[in-house]
């Protein structure tokens, strides 16, 4: 099996651990709690004490840290080691005697995944879909989560013509070399933001908001960071918020939560329970 630096080298995969791992040297308490209240409106509950929680591609390691601020028991896992070296940083940095345990695997290994066991909540905010087999990472996710469990994901939204556009801009930019890379990054940003001011796109390339003098974004996210998660995120698959629903229904999920981009091309959020005697796969 072709590891996730393997496919780094190749241009078939982002350098995701790599954004992370530069992202985590601003994480400060601000952006710990915007991440908490971004798991605790959705989920109807700042308290997680007593809860198992499971961060399934767990990136820079926020949303893991996030849970074990609100009580949760946390189990941690990413494809690539630079996320798990990222996650490793935070927990000695601002938890070094949590209950949370941290290693390298991949939703898509089904033994791996079986052996798990099955958690209170399952998080995978921004991951599956840039597994190369959404569904069937989506499965899998499902299938870990416990009785009356919760699911929370977000899934890229479905933008036809445009989605595809962007497929190929993320396959180029991971072709490519640094300069091209940048003017990637820079026409992306210029886009994005049209119609706005060009000192707007800039900034957003040159730093975004990790200054002490702007607040975190959504989520306690990094809008540089953001940005080239974005433009170099591949693989790359999107789906209708329809198309979600009757996944996870004919699984036993009922949706408990929703929050969509708009009809943009960002991310649909979408928290779904596992119905206790309802009919599930796997």
């Amino acid at each position: 099996m072709i590891d996730a630096r393997q496919e780094v080298l190749d241009g078939d995969r982002f350098a995701f651990g790599g954004n992370w791992r530069a992202f985590v040297e601003l994480v400060d308490e601000r952006r710990i709690k915007a991440a908490v209240d971004s798991l605790a409106g959705p989920l109807g509950t700042t308290d997680l004490t007593g809860r198992t929680f499971l961060d399934a591609g767990c990136g820079s390691g926020l949303f893991s840290l996030a849970a074990h601020r609100m009580g949760a028991r946390v189990r941690s896992f990413d494809y690539d080691p630079e996320s798990v070296a990222a996650t490793v940083v935070l927990r000695d940095r601002f938890a070094p005697d949590a209950d949370w345990k941290i290693s390298t695997g991949s939703i898509l290994d089904e033994e791996g995944v079986a052996g798990l066991g099955r958690f209170d909540i399952v998080y995978s905010w921004g991951v599956l879909h840039h597994t190369g087999e959404l569904w069937r990472a989506m499965d899998n996710a499902a299938r870990l989560v416990a009785p009356d469990g919760l699911l929370f994901i977000s899934i890229y939204n479905d933008q036809g013509m445009e989605s595809r556009m962007w497929r190929r801009v993320k396959r180029q930019y991971n072709r490519s070399g640094a300069l091209a890379r940048r003017l990637l990054v820079l026409g992306s940003a210029a886009y994005l933001y049209r119609g706005k001011p060009l000192r707007t796109a800039l900034r957003m390339v040159r730093g975004g908001d990790a200054t002490l003098m702007r607040p975190p974004r959504a989520r306690g996210m990094s809008a540089r960071h953001d940005l080239v998660d974005w433009v170099g995120g591949y693989p790359f698959e999107v789906a209708k918020p329809e198309q979600v629903f009757a996944f996870m229904r004919e699984r036993g999920f009922e949706l408990r939560h929703l929050k969509t981009c708009a009809g943009g091309i960002g991310c649909n959020e979408y928290v779904f329970e596992r119905v206790s005697g309802a009919p599930a796969r796997g």
